[in-house]
């Protein structure tokens, strides 16, 4: 298996939070941020970038593929956030009597603060593809969580602790034998968990900001799912 590095992402409002391994045989994993003063005094605002992907590509040489990426970006208040997640997967070359298996999972939370936070530029890609590869099994999801507050969230302990688990599960799914429609359904079933456990803690966020009223309003978590 040929293995790639993913550069972690960088950010000036805060560090994005790596939850365990990130699984070999990825594509690049890059962000950029900017920054510019804010006009209250000596606060600051953020442009800031977040782009994940995981990526496979199996055939007669590596008939047996997984990659998963498992991200958290928390920013603080900001101008504008773009969060771009993919996950693509391929299977080419391989027979019905040897057939190759390639899965890509991409699994992505961002975190956004203030008036802004609802206006994330979001994009959730998912793509797989057999190029003439009778039998093989190929899978590819790309799950994306938004999470926008008035105020700055900071996830708490027990939510990074399970968040954790179920990166931990995410990344066992590389040994198990499951069909791909057991694959499909099991991360489908992680990424409700995951959802569950952000929507919790944007329950318990503050609902108002120190700023004037258009800056209030309820925490939101925004999951988008594309598989294929």
């Amino acid at each position: 298996m040929t293995t790639h590095r993913k550069p972690r992402t960088s950010t000036a409002a805060k560090t994005a939070v790596r939850l365990g391994m990130i699984a070999t045989a990825g594509m690049a994993v890059a962000a950029t941020t900017t920054t510019a003063q804010a006009s209250s005094g000596s606060s600051h605002s953020f442009m800031s970038t977040a782009v994940d992907m995981a990526d496979t590509h199996a055939d007669r040489m590596h008939v047996n593929q997984f990659d998963e990426s498992f991200r958290i970006h928390q920013f603080g208040p900001l101008v504008a956030v773009t969060a771009n997640n993919r996950a693509t997967a391929e299977s080419a070359g391989c027979s019905v009597q040897a057939p190759c298996r390639s899965i890509a999972l991409s699994f992505q939370i961002v975190t956004a603060a203030g008036r802004n936070a609802r206006l994330v530029n979001a994009t959730n890609i998912s793509r797989s593809a057999n190029d003439h590869c009778p039998g093989c099994e190929t899978f590819a999801g790309a799950y994306q969580f938004v999470v926008a507050t008035p105020q700055e969230l900071t996830l708490s302990k027990p939510a990074r602790s399970q968040l954790a688990r179920i990166h931990r599960e995410v990344a066992g799914l590389r040994r198990s034998h499951l069909e791909i429609p057991d694959v499909k359904k099991r991360a489908d079933e992680l990424a409700q968990e995951v959802k569950t456990v952000l929507d919790r803690e944007a329950a318990s966020a503050p609902h108002r900001s120190a700023a004037s009223p258009p800056d209030n309003f309820r925490p939101t978590v925004t999951m988008h799912r594309h598989v294929d």
